[in-house]
């Protein structure tokens, strides 16, 4: 790093406060580093560390912010970020710590004339290191020089063997455009974003979306300050591959070394759906370990038709795969098995099989299944518990598994909408009595109707309830929240998010705007429209509207799905009361019943 700083000179700026603490820092190196774990989401198995960087523990510049904040404003970020980079690696070397390394820069530090792309890799040659071990984490958006000039440059420290990570990614729409230029081997989001995810359907869309374009760019989504159970559940379900903060690591000076971090477990409470997930796939599966031979892998498959695969571990965690057909087929060929006989079987394992977690819901696995090679679906995936072995999986039994998940929900499913329908919207109504959980059911009803179907058409009618199914899903947290579709213009909602209200405002604001697409201009110029009616007398009939009756449900107010329904009922015909689209809540005190031990059948 003395090559890149030795043509550094610094002009200190007169007033500045604490320009002289700077510019000390600066030329003796005195930053302090710490590292934090990025590891796997599914397994809490280690990917790499981010580096980063504070002023001299008894500095009035010891904290980042203030740190860097000066350095921008004395016109010497490039300067301190070229300290940081030789404090960085030589932490890192002298550490010995496994993985990525994740060093932040500012994208005018890569565009300057003193960090050069020689320089760097002389850098990381002196410390030990090779290219393939870092990755350059942007920090900031809007390079001085320029998209075009910055993407020639990283294309070119991209062909040494280095990476690219955009960090913040949500900050703003400079590093989307960043995204787009740039094209990052790893993108970083933003803690805005993950901070209660689990209590914001719109957060838990936004990722979504981002999960989709990581996989289409294929970049790794990092997912920045992952800090409850959650979260990291919710941030599971929806995809995000890697992640890191205060829930599975504090930075520190010298972390541990470890491989894998135990990875907590969002509480579960009683009455909560139970979604299938990879454990429900798990087969007892014998194993091997590096220490033993190919000869024994051979005797085993022998000794049962069978056995598909044989999962190899080192101190109970998985690092490879045999399979039954390369195992076989190698042995069969002349001289193979006196060559390969003695060795250890991982000569004829497959080093990177698939590996999930046993939480891992299904529809996330069946996604990792289809976006990985072929022959997974043949030799089977690994299944393990915060990184340790538990079993085996096979594509069969995955493709079973969503099949009869198919076939019980279109069994039940109302034909329009494809939602669930009566059948099982009385079960989770009863699974959130028994277990005692407090909840809200919505009843949601169209007003004015069938004079709408009457007068448009059944297919009208049929495309705004669609229309309406769609709105309720695309406003409730599914993770939370479970939508049915009782028939014809009647949903039933189950809510479990903390925000319902909003929710079911959100839903009547987004149905009236829609609304207006199925009606003539005339008549939403009018507000409505005239027919006859049985008569023959016209009649004027406004525009249709959406009625939604709430009911608080707490627990030992009603003892079944029956009485729960009866209630709803009540609420929806109040809310119908009221002209337009409207939300009524119930209010009354219903009487705590007394639970029966037995109820008669």
């Amino acid at each position: 790093m003395e090559t890149m700083l030795e043509t550094v000179t610094i002009s200190v700026a007169p007033g500045l406060a604490h320009q002289a603490l700077l510019e000390q820092i600066i030329r003796q190196g005195q930053v302090q580093v710490v590292f934090q774990p990025i590891v796997q989401l599914a397994d809490g198995k280690l990917y790499g560390y981010e580096a980063l960087v504070r002023g001299p523990s008894d500095s009035i510049l010891h904290s980042p912010v203030m740190l860097f904040e000066q350095a921008a404003r004395a016109g010497l970020s490039g300067v301190l970020d070229q300290v940081c980079i030789a404090a960085i690696l030589r932490q890192f070397a002298l550490r010995q710590l496994p993985g990525i390394l994740f060093i932040n820069v500012i994208p005018d530090t890569l565009l300057s004339a003193d960090v050069s792309v020689e320089a760097l890799l002389g850098l990381l040659q002196l410390n030990g290191l090779s290219p393939q071990q870092v990755v350059l984490e942007l920090t900031e958006t809007r390079p001085n020089a320029g998209y075009p000039v910055l993407r020639q440059v990283v294309d070119e420290l991209r062909r040494t063997g280095l990476r690219l990570a955009l960090d913040d990614l949500g900050e703003g729409f400079s590093n989307l455009r960043l995204w787009s230029e740039l094209r990052p081997d790893v993108v970083k989001l933003d803690k805005y974003f993950v901070q209660n995810i689990h209590a914001d359907p719109l957060k838990a869309q936004f990722v979504r979306s981002l999960v989709d374009m990581a996989r289409a760019s294929g970049a790794l989504l990092v997912a920045e300050g992952v800090e409850q159970a959650e979260e990291l559940r919710v941030l599971r379900e929806l995809g995000v591959a890697m992640g890191q903060g205060y829930l599975i690591a504090r930075p520190q000076a010298e972390p541990a070394l470890a491989r894998h971090y135990p990875l907590p477990r969002a509480p579960q409470h009683a009455g909560d759906r139970r979604r299938p997930v990879a454990r429900d796939l798990l087969q007892e599966v014998p194993y091997l370990t590096t220490a033993h031979s190919c000869e024994q892998a051979y005797q085993m498959f022998a000794a049962s038709l069978q056995r598909f695969a044989i999962p190899v571990l080192h101190e109970r965690r998985p690092v490879g795969l045999l399979t039954r057909h390369h195992v076989l087929e190698t042995f069969a060929k002349p001289f193979n098995r006196e060559l390969f006989a003695k060795k250890s079987c991982m000569a004829l394992a497959d080093a990177h099989p698939l590996v999930v977690s046993a939480e891992m819901d299904i529809q996330s696995l069946s996604g990792r299944v289809v976006e990985a090679e072929q022959r997974y679906l043949v030799d089977g995936f690994i299944i393990v518990e915060d990184g340790a072995y538990l079993g085996m999986g096979t594509g069969y039994d995955l493709m079973r598994l969503i099949s009869e998940m198919q076939l019980s929900a279109a069994r039940y499913a109302n034909p329009l909408t494809g939602l669930p329908g009566n059948v099982p919207i009385g079960e989770e109504v009863q699974r959130l009595l028994e277990g005692e959980r407090p909840f809200v059911v919505a009843y949601v009803d169209l007003d004015h109707f069938k004079p709408f179907n009457d007068h448009y058409g059944y297919g009208a009618g049929d495309d705004l309830i669609r229309e309406l199914g769609r709105i309720l899903l695309s406003q409730l947290d599914m993770t939370l929240d479970f939508v049915g579709h009782i028939g014809g213009d009647d949903f039933v909602l189950l809510l479990q998010s903390c925000n319902w209200r909003r929710q079911l405002q959100a839903i009547i604001q987004l149905f009236d705007q829609r609304v207006q697409a199925f009606f003539c201009a005339a008549a939403r110029h009018a507000g409505g429209y005239h027919i006859a009616d049985r008569g023959g007398q016209m009649q004027f009939f406004p525009l249709t509207s959406v009625s939604i009756g709430v009911l608080p449900v707490l627990p030992g107010r009603f003892l079944s799905h029956y009485e729960v329904a009866a209630a709803a009922t009540q609420a929806k015909k109040m809310a119908k009361k009221q002209e337009g689209s409207s939300l009524f809540v119930e209010a009354r005190e219903f009487p705590v019943l007394v639970r029966p031990t037995a109820l008669a059948v």
